[in-house]
């Protein structure tokens, strides 16, 4: 399993991430065994949201109860958890009184005395970029935060971050697939008039995050679409899966990981956050951490789910 040293965390992440968004009501056993195919599979990154789960916090509490974890067993993982979202309007809530109360109720639902990464989930549009830094400083200041990242932020609202807050942003969490990817497809098809595929829906993050060394990871990595279903054994995409189950026999792996190494052969350093809760699932996803595809597989891929090369 690849891993990188994110700057305040201490244990290596992996570049496959376990979601945890879909555990509230699994039992005890079945939560053990998906973490635990997860932790054997390489993977110590664990990702929650404080919105996940029927309850506020539900997710999180479930994974406590379940795991009930050793001080040792929690030292060995990457535990990040989101706030920003209310979900009961739906709106968003960058105040540091939200953000605080957020950070200590996803503390005592997960049982830990620290996150080792918060991020901020989806951006605010009445961010108050001082507001968001005094909560940083907050809640670095009482150790319950290590490192400080955002999901689905666009450069300039990154950059108006930074303007205000010390720490490092150190992740952007955003939805990318080999048949959602415009993100990476608009700078391909750069310059070509007339072609959906070149027109900029991103302003260039992906190359911003390599550029201020800020880790990528990757949401819905399985998904057709935004929430349409998966592309793998859909047959809109027959001739995607036809590449894709080539090169599944070629590396002797399942398809999945051969969709996870679509995101992890990348050299942005992606995190690819896999939501599945069935363990074959998460271990067959794992799998594709390392493999090495080639660029002429890369782009056989891109170009089957639907993109231009010129």
């Amino acid at each position: 399993m690849k891993t990188y040293n994110i700057p305040g965390i201490d244990v290596p992440a992996s570049n496959v991430v376990l979601g945890l968004m879909r555990i509230q009501d699994k039992t005890d056993e079945e939560v053990r065994t998906v973490v635990r195919t997860a932790l054997d599979s390489g993977i110590t990154v664990m990702d929650h949201a404080d919105v996940y789960g029927k309850d506020l916090h539900g997710c999180e509490a479930r994974f406590a109860e379940a795991m009930n974890l050793t001080s040792s067993q929690r030292e060995a993982m990457v535990i990040q958890s989101k706030a920003g979202i209310v979900r009961e309007g739906p709106y968003f809530d960058y105040s540091s009184e939200h953000i605080v109360a957020s950070v200590d109720a996803s503390l005592a639902a997960l049982g830990t005395d620290y996150l080792d990464l918060l991020l901020l989930h989806r951006p605010d549009a009445l961010v108050e970029p001082e507001d968001v830094a005094k909560a940083f400083d907050a809640l670095e200041a009482a150790g319950k935060v290590r490192a400080f990242g955002v999901s689905n932020h666009t450069p300039g609202q990154i950059d108006l971050l930074r303007k205000f807050v010390r720490q490092p942003i150190v992740a952007n969490q955003v939805q990318l697939s080999v048949t959602h990817s415009s993100l990476i497809a608009q700078g391909v098809a750069m310059n070509m008039e007339d072609l959906d595929q070149s027109i900029s829906r991103d302003n260039g993050i992906v190359d911003y995050c390599r550029l201020h060394d800020i880790t990528l990871q990757a949401w819905s990595p399985f998904q057709a679409r935004f929430f349409t279903g998966p592309f793998l054994g859909n047959d809109k995409y027959a001739a995607l899966n036809a590449v894709i189950d080539r090169l599944a026999d070629t590396y002797d792996v399942p398809a999945l990981a051969i969709a996870t190494a679509w995101i992890t052969r990348h050299p942005a350093r992606w995190q690819v956050v896999i939501g599945t809760t069935t363990p074959e699932r998460v271990a067959a996803a794992a799998q594709g951490s390392e493999i090495p595809l080639t660029r002429a597989e890369w782009y056989e891929m891109f170009r089957a789910a639907g993109y231009t090369v010129p």
